[in-house]
């Protein structure tokens, strides 16, 4: 375990930062494209496959097999974007010992994921599953060519390119997907897809970046890497077997075709979280760095997070709860009927998660690596022993223990995170507090038009779309009239999207 110390430069690198000086709300706008982008073409893959194509039981078996490979993925990255990031120069020498290391560790990866595919087969009964884990293993092999040059890219804020390589591997794996999966191709469709994207990124990020690996690597240079990636790769372990267990679980005790709908509701919930807050999380990392090197404190800094997450996150997983019913029929039809209430209960727990945001983004940056791992192990307890005991009783159950694990998980990390970074309880709870008033006042034209206007299995696409454009006027009228912190951040951030369409006009119009 490496000590809880900060990166530093190899000697005799030029002091050059690396960061460049790319302006953070033009990397907001780029990072916000590219998720929104992913987003799309994920949301009507999955919709298209799902309602057309594959039944629960074959979106379980894939949920299955990817839940498998995706915990011992945590050695994929081993930490090295995370480490360029931190890292004060990213020099070349830097940049060539990464290199090598993500591509041995991608081999190591796809040799570990072909072992236990056959071990997993076995355990679920369902022979299907060691082809689609050897798929998934060798979508591994290609994925280091683009892990280095996005995290270059990514700190120096440059998220026009980031776009490029994220988008090109989105369009692949879209196309792939639905291509296979119309040809009959069923659960093994989406893992040929897995491959296609990782080749499109692969070659997109090296013409922006190439990062031929090379064979002048020191032992002692490779180890002080290492050993940075095996801390984090043990918190990553820890944070997937947490993060994944869930299908594996489910899968077991329910059943192949309760993974589907289980799958389903949490991918949903996930999607719809990342298309409105997640699209510039991957600023976050970056941006802390270079106020951390100017000296600057963190704690104001993360109110604002915490209150740009709470002013929007909160009242969209309100919005996506009371609607979880007929946005599951409309969007997957009656034979996912059985993801609505699971869905409505994974959003509300991610208004928990949402609440205390770069949970282990800024424990890493800061050097607090081991008391992380501590932390981490008892999340992932909390969460594989929350979701079995709900799994016992059913799948509902089992996405009822969410919201549980949520509020735990909250107590969990709160009190040490507000130490580590020094933001204050008061701002903090003010902004929970005006947050639930606005994630109410977002839902209740919602609620009004499920229980009382129509019923849920009723609502069509008209009254759908009449409940959730009421609702966003609401929640705008609700940020105003609540004073919400985040209120001054969401007119800047629209003021700066209405000016960069106002200059683009007049050369559209030459």
């Amino acid at each position: 375990m490496p000590n809880d110390t900060e990166a530093q430069p190899h000697a005799g690198t030029v002091p050059d930062s690396g960061r460049g000086s790319g302006s953070i709300k033009a990397a907001a706008l780029w990072a916000a494209a590219s998720q929104y982008i992913q987003f799309g073409l994920q949301f009507a893959t999955s919709v298209i496959v799902s309602r057309f194509f594959l039944k629960p039981e074959e979106i379980g078996l894939f949920s299955v097999a990817l839940a498998a490979a995706m915990i011992l993925s945590v050695i994929q990255d081993f930490g090295l974007t995370r480490y360029i990031g931190r890292h004060p120069t990213a020099d070349e020498d830097t940049v060539r010992h990464c290199t090598v290391i993500a591509a041995v560790f991608s081999f190591l990866l796809a040799a570990l994921i072909l072992a236990i595919a056959w071990p997993v087969a076995h355990f679920y009964g369902e022979r299907r599953l060691f082809p689609i884990l050897g798929l998934i293993a060798a979508s591994y092999l290609l994925n280091p060519w683009s892990i280095v040059p996005v995290a270059l890219l990514s700190r120096r804020l440059d998220f026009k390119a980031t776009f490029a390589v994220n988008a090109t591997g989105s369009v692949t794996n879209s196309v792939c997907a639905l291509t296979l999966a119309a040809l009959g191709f069923s659960a093994e469709s989406l893992a040929w897809a897995m491959i296609a994207q990782a080749a499109a990124r692969a070659l997109t990020a090296q013409m922006l970046i190439p990062t031929a690996p090379s064979m002048q690597v020191r032992w002692e240079r490779a180890r002080e890497i290492i050993g940075f990636g095996s801390g984090s790769a043990l918190l990553y372990l820890s944070g997937g077997i947490g993060m994944r267990t869930p299908d594996l679980i489910v899968g077991r005790m329910q059943g192949m075709a309760a993974a589907g709908l289980f799958s389903r509701g949490v991918a949903l919930a996930a999607q719809l979280h990342y298309l409105v807050a997640g699209a510039v999380s991957s600023i976050y990392y970056p941006t802390f760095a270079r106020l951390r090197d100017e000296g600057k404190e963190l704690g104001p800094y993360y109110e604002r997070v915490v209150a740009a997450h709470g002013a929007i996150v909160w009242p969209a997983m309100a919005l996506l709860a009371v609607l979880s019913e007929p946005v599951i029929l409309l969007l997957y039809g009656p034979g996912w009927a059985g993801a609505a209430p699971l869905l409505a209960f994974v959003a509300l727990a991610e208004c928990c998660f949402v609440a205390l945001p770069l949970h282990m983004d800024l424990p890493i940056l800061l050097g607090r690596l081991r008391m992380l791992l501590w932390f981490n192990l008892a999340d992932t307890a909390l969460s594989v022993g929350t979701l079995t005991l709900g799994a016992a009783f059913g799948v509902e159950a089992a996405a009822a223990s969410r919201v549980a694990y949520g509020a735990g998980w909250f107590l969990l990390y709160a009190f040490w995170l507000q130490r580590l970074v020094g933001f204050r309880w008061r701002v903090a709870l003010k902004v929970y507090a005006a947050s639930l008033l606005v994630a109410i006042a977002t839902a209740a034209p919602a609620l009004y038009a499920v229980f009382i206007w129509r019923s849920p299995a009723t609502l069509d696409i008209y009254g759908l779309a009449v409940a959730g454009s009421t609702s966003v006027m609401a929640w705008a009228v609700a940020i105003l009239a609540f004073r919400h912190p985040a209120r001054a951040d969401i007119i800047s951030m629209a003021r700066h999207v209405l000016a960069m369409i106002s200059k683009r006009m007049p050369k559209q119009r030459a």
